[in-house]
């Protein structure tokens, strides 16, 4: 069957909502134990609440196997902060909050498709993500899609310590 990506907005938020909590439950099943992985629910309405939300969630069928999202950086709070020796000549920035794909749909291709669909048409310079220092082999995926780790952060006292990466979209 074939997967469909559809777009959505801030303005979506009420009706996408459980939709991510659902994919993230069964992204995170094994680590639902873990108290930073239980407060993904505040994350999604932090995220949403954004009127820059962007959106992408894949479907197969009627069944949501997986999406990513992201906001505009608030400038002077871009993740990159504090990372470079120099600032970007052009700062503007995306933010890639997340990106998930069910265990079923994993090694499929579809990460690098919602990845794409979510920057297409962005019209901010770099894009930015962290990943969990403790997953080297996300970390090698994302240098591999032109990401490079530009130093640590650790957000929460109660969250991983995470790589911080910056890609550039437009040059």
């Amino acid at each position: 069957m074939t997967i469909e990506i559809k777009r959505y907005s801030h303005d979506d938020l009420s009706n996408i909502r459980q939709t991510l909590l659902d994919v993230h439950e069964d992204a995170y099943a094994d680590r639902r134990h873990e108290e930073f992985v239980q407060r993904f629910p505040w994350f999604v309405d932090h995220w949403g609440g954004n009127p820059g939300f962007a959106c992408v969630i894949a479907w197969q069928g009627p069944v949501p196997v997986g999406f990513s999202y992201g906001a505009p950086a608030t400038p002077g709070r871009e993740w990159w902060q504090g990372h470079l020796d120099t600032p970007p000549e052009r700062a503007d920035t995306f933010s890639v909050s997340e990106l998930m794909v069910r265990p079923k749909w994993r090694k499929t291709g579809l990460g690098p498709r919602l990845h794409d669909a979510l920057l297409e048409g962005r019209p901010e310079a770099l894009a930015v993500l962290t990943v969990d220092t403790k997953r080297p082999r996300l970390q090698t995926m994302y240098e591999r899609w032109g990401y490079r780790k530009i130093g640590e952060n650790q957000p929460f006292a109660d969250s991983p310590v995470y790589a911080v990466m910056m890609n550039t979209l437009t040059g």
